[in-house]
């Protein structure tokens, strides 16, 4: 049975997925880009967006499972961009430049309607629906294959809450924000969840939740 997947989700120690006072030019906020660090330097992301010098290992296995078997992605507008409220004009087209990375129908989650649009070989989609219609839709343009969660630390938090995710795949880092955009805030217990794997890396903690 197709499932509902997140993965690479970065945290650092005190639970942020993001710093404080995101902008254009510091999109993941004051230090975030740090919980990060570990996956460009994995050879799989090295290889995609750096020097081709990056390693494998236990990152790498985990960067690459997050790819397998997925038909369709689901995001929120934050992930996709920027932007805030009414969108200006149609010239956001994403972070990721000519061809993003996805090359399968990606849900981005808004309040505000944009018309679908094609970028390389991904197509984007924008809804205001109840997340539960968007994975539904998720699941038939995956055609048998897993949808993939891809955040931000909102979208994550309302999927997690109302149990629809499946699978869980958090990397910790050894890093303090003190502040920005938490991912368990107001979650209390998360009875339906249990953590099936918890390894070390040489930079982060990996952790996997699995629904029961």
């Amino acid at each position: 049975m197709p499932k509902l997947r997140v993965h690479n989700f970065s945290l650092s120690f005190d639970g942020y997925a993001a710093g404080p006072n995101q902008t254009l030019d510091d999109p993941i906020g004051a230090g975030g880009h740090r919980v990060h660090d570990w996956m460009f330097a994995t050879k799989a992301i090295s290889d995609l967006y750096g020097d081709g010098t990056g390693h494998a290992g236990l990152d790498n296995d985990f960067v690459l499972d997050g790819d397998r078997n997925i038909g369709a992605t689901i995001m929120g507008r934050n992930m996709f961009g920027p932007i805030r409220g009414d969108w200006p004009n149609d010239d956001w087209r994403g972070w990721w430049g000519a061809e993003p990375p996805y090359h399968h129908p990606v849900f981005v989650l808004t309040h505000h309607a944009r018309a679908s649009f094609e970028q390389g070989e991904t197509t984007f989609h924008f809804t205001d629906e109840p997340i539960e219609a968007v994975l539904d839709r998720a699941f038939e343009a995956a055609d048998g294959r897993d949808v993939r969660l891809g955040g931000g630390a909102s979208t994550v938090r309302q999927d997690l809450a109302a149990g629809l995710i499946d699978e869980l795949h958090l990397a910790t880092s050894p890093v303090l924000l003190g502040a920005g955009e938490p991912l368990f805030q107001g979650l209390g217990p998360l009875p339906r969840y249990e953590i099936t794997r918890f390894v070390p890396s040489q930079a982060v903690v990996h952790t996997v939740l699995t629904r029961k």
